[in-house]
Order: structure tokens, then sequence, then C-alpha cells
């Protein structure tokens, strides 16, 4: 069954023309779990079309570098040791049916990128090596199998609202960021693929990822969960944005005076010892065949320090931390086992969608991510097309959330930074972000409370971004203040232990007055048909 009978691989509206269109299904977000979503629904005979607000292929972390993946056969050691591990890390609250199910459809989605004829890496004795996948190569791939399977790929058009139709969401309106002219897409399901939100705290590949599909979910009603699990930081040098942290495995770390500090690679440590003062690193642990093989695998950890005439094998050089938000934290729209959100004909995949079951309340990191990003974006795309098939394409549609005005203004970041230095202030700072306490998450509450009333919100172009940072900080930070005990990357200081009896998650709903339940009064929580 297909809406659109006629579908074109390009999408470019000419000025001020307002375009009108139907699709069985509509996709926002074009990183991993977007393309996968699509290409699934597309597989399944439906209409489909994807719109990123940037450029697929190129937009979002994955594109920025290489990814680890968990490839494993079920039944397997390797299997069981990764299940086991997102099990003991996850602190209770990550689920290893669940995580079974995720490397599954992992493990045979990589084989078929393999049959398509992606070239992945190979071992030195010739073996196909399935764990990596390159960013930028993955994400090109995806993007001409889905041009070529007939898919309308639209780049550089925002969503800046959802569409509902008696109660069920029905497409997304939005702008053209080039020509800024209006777009409307009419479809019988929808899915957000938009990643996660790290506040613009320069951590690669995430500046735009601001937690737009979140306010586009929860102004539709939506229920959120894990938003408590964002205080995910990356360590990285004090001059990179790279903050892909293996490597300090093999790293001895000292401070300002060349004073060796113990930390052993953790974050934790790492953080108090920054709040005192400069930390510094040196990966001296690595051995010279380690070495060529990071080199190798992860070339993007080390062109800063070839840029920089460092040779971190050798020399010390400072090292941050940066925050990565809900990208390679947790939280994010709460799904059923279909991807389905709390509300009919809504769909969530990938750092979009809270990932409590694969990881609990610890990151996801790489490859436990990667591969949710396919599994969840999969579930999404069959699940849509089947509620589409249900339900049919809605004649009438009205905007799930008023919008104030629907010429964009494209601010510039410049012009938007005292909105963003406020949010970011509350939300990365290690004593406010990394650490936390009633007296900080109260001030923070009552700070971006009084920006979202006073600020007059629900606008477009970048500030709807800031818009969407905002809303993200006050149910990261409503969620902190509900759990009152130290889990995961939960930290808090006036709760430093972990009680047994609330591993379970805090559901989050509501833009003006922020509700939460789970610890205390569950939210109701409807599933899609």
């Amino acid at each position: 069954m297909t809406v659109a009978s006629t579908v074109r691989s390009s999408f470019a509206p000419t000025r001020n023309e307002v375009q009108n269109r139907k699709t069985d299904v509509l996709v926002i977000g074009g990183g991993p779990a977007g393309c996968w979503a699509a290409l699934t629904a597309l597989e399944a005979g439906a209409s489909v079309m994807l719109i990123e607000k940037g450029y697929v292929g190129t937009s979002g972390a994955t594109a920025a570098g290489n990814t680890t993946m968990i490839y494993s056969a079920r039944g397997t050691a390797e299997r069981g040791m990764s299940v086991d591990q997102r099990v003991r890390l996850g602190a209770g609250l990550a689920d290893g049916g669940f995580v079974e199910r995720v490397l599954d459809e992992a493990r045979f989605n990589l084989d078929r990128l393999a049959d398509w004829g992606y070239d992945f890496p190979s071992f030195e004795d010739g073996r196909p090596y399935r764990g990596m996948l390159r960013g930028a190569d993955y994400l090109r791939f995806m993007r001409q199998r889905l041009i070529k399977g007939g898919a309308v790929v639209c780049d550089h058009m925002p969503a800046d609202h959802l569409l509902v139709a008696d109660g069920v969401v029905s497409g997304a309106a939005g702008y053209e960021r080039r020509g800024g002219a209006r777009w409307q897409v009419v479809a019988g399901a929808t899915i957000i693929a938009t990643g996660g939100c790290a506040y613009m705290s320069g951590a690669l590949g995430t500046n735009n990822l601001t937690g737009d599909g979140y306010l586009l979910g929860a102004e539709a009603g939506a229920v959120l969960s894990g938003m408590e699990f964002s205080a995910q930081y990356g360590i990285a040098p004090a001059f990179s944005s790279v903050t892909k942290g293996i490597i300090y495995f093999w790293a001895t770390f000292s401070d300002s005076d060349g004073a060796v500090i113990d930390t052993s690679g953790d974050r934790h440590a790492v953080a108090k010892y920054l709040l005192r003062g400069p930390v510094y690193a040196v990966l001296d642990k690595v051995e010279p065949r380690l070495q060529e093989g990071f080199r190798r695998g992860q070339p993007n950890i080390f062109v800063p320090f070839d840029r920089m005439g460092i040779d971190p094998f050798t020399q010390r050089f400072p090292v941050t931390l940066r925050h990565e938000g809900t990208v390679r934290g947790t939280g994010g729209l709460l799904i059923d086992n279909q991807a389905a959100t709390s509300v009919p004909g809504l769909f969530a995949a990938g750092d979009a969608s809270s990932r409590e079951l694969m990881s609990g309340a610890v990151s996801g990191g790489g490859g436990p991510n990667a591969s949710y990003a396919i599994a969840t974006g999969r579930w999404a795309g069959a699940a849509a097309v089947a509620f589409a098939r249900r339900n049919g394409v809605p004649s009438r549609v009205r905007p799930a959330a008023e919008v104030a005005d629907l010429t964009p203004a494209e601010h510039t970041i410049e012009e938007l930074r005292p909105l963003i230095n406020t949010v970011q202030d509350r939300m990365l700072p290690l004593d406010r972000g990394f650490f936390r306490d009633a007296q900080s998450l109260q001030e923070s509450e009552a700070v971006l409370g009084q920006m979202w009333r006073e600020t007059g919100w629900r606008k477009l172009g970048r500030m709807r971004e800031v818009e969407a940072m905002l809303a993200t900080a006050r149910w990261a930070t409503a969620g902190s203040l509900a759990r009152k005990e130290s889990r995961g990357v939960h930290r808090r200081t006036d709760f430093p232990l972990t009680d047994p009896l609330s591993a379970r998650s805090l559901q989050i709903q509501g833009l003006d007055h922020i509700r939460v339940g789970g610890a205390e009064e569950p939210v109701e929580r409807r599933l899609a048909g």
C-alpha cells in the first residue's frame, strides 16, 4: 500500500511556496536510527519521507567519526558477556531480554549491510570485521540506498511542530532553511529520530543535537523517561571536541605540578580533580602495537594531537570533561517494545528515545547505542507501517501545539548567545551537572522555569533549538530532583547511596507544568494501537 504513488528523491520548494505532501510514513531525523526506520518502512511497501534539519549523511554524532558495534551471535560466550555487562552496568534498570533482542537485530542488519556491498574492514587474516562502522561512509551508504529505493529525502528542512487528527499524530510541519518556504507533510504514522541533546557543549558531532524531537513529542503529549540519567560527560583533550574515552584506560593522570593522581580513567575521579585545578594525561601505558591499532581504528582521536604537534603517548596534555547529555546518556521519549510512544501514531528511535532497558542508568557509549539505533529504527519503521495501514492518512489535521509565528527568524548563534549561556550555565558545569544536590537543582529549576515563562517561546528558526534545549534542561532537572539517590550517571552528593527500592523509571510529562511519576505516582502511559 502506498498513498503517494509518485515520489521523488528530492524535495526543493520554491521561496514562499507552501508544500503540502502526503505519505504513509514520515521520519524526522536522518541519523542511523532514522535511516533504518525509513528503509524498513520502504521495504514494507510504504511511501516514505525523511526530513532532516541538516544533511542526511553528515549530520549528527555518528557522522563525525567511527562507531563501534556489538556483533555477536545469540548463545555464544561473547554474546553472554555483552548482555551480562549491560545488565551489570545498568544499575538495576537494564533488561537482559531486551538487550538480546537489540543485539539480534543489530547482527542481522550488519550482515545485510555486508550483503548490500558496504565495505567493512577486515582482520589481518582477511576475515571481515563487523564490529566497526565508519560514520560518514555508513550514513552516505544508507542515504544512497534510501534514494534508490524511492524515499523522499529532504535536507535542511527543520520540523517545528507535529500535526494531529483526533488525538493521533499525523505528520509534521516546518520550513525550508535555504528558502524560507513552509512545508507540511500529512502522514499515516510519524517517527521521531532526531537524536539527543548535548546543549551545544562542543562535544564532537553534537552541536546540532538540541533535543528538538523531545519538544515535538512533549507538545503532542508524549511521556519522557530517564531524563535524570543525562549527566554523561566524556573525557577529551582540553583543546579538542573528541570525547572518545577508551584510550584513557591506558593513561597516567597528573596535576599541574606533575604529581601523579589516581583516577584509573574514571570520569568521577577526573571530575573531582578538575574542580580543584587542571588535570593532565599521557597515554604512556599503550604498547607500540596497540598505538598503531588505535590510530587505524579511531583516526579522528589523533587529528587534534597531530595539529598541536603533541605525541600523546609520550607528552602530557591537558584534559577536560565535555557534557554529552542524552546523546550518550540515557533519557528520551518513552517507548514500548515496538518503539511506540505514549501518543498514538508517534514512534521514536535511537537517541530520541529512552535507552533505560538497554543501558540502564549509565551511558551506552558507542557499541550499545549504535546497536540500539539500528534495532529501534527497524522496530519503529515496521510498527509505523502497520499503524498507517490500520488507520490510513487523515484528510484534516491541526498543529499539535500553537506556534507563535510561522515566519522563521534565523537568528545567529551570537544573537541567541545570552539565552544559550543561561541554559549551559545550569547544565554544563561539573558542580551542577556532573555532581548534583538539592540546592543547585532547585536553583536551576527556578532559573530555567523563569526563563521558560518570560521568554515567549514557540517561535521558529534557531530560537526553536534553544527552546528545545531549555525544555530538555527543565525535564532533566525535574527528574534529578525527584530521584533522591545516586544511580549510574545521576550523582547526588546529598544522597550518595543507591536505594535498592528505587530501581525503576521516572516518567516525565508536560511543558509549562512538569509532572514526574514513577517513584511515587506513575504517569499514565497510553500505548499506540
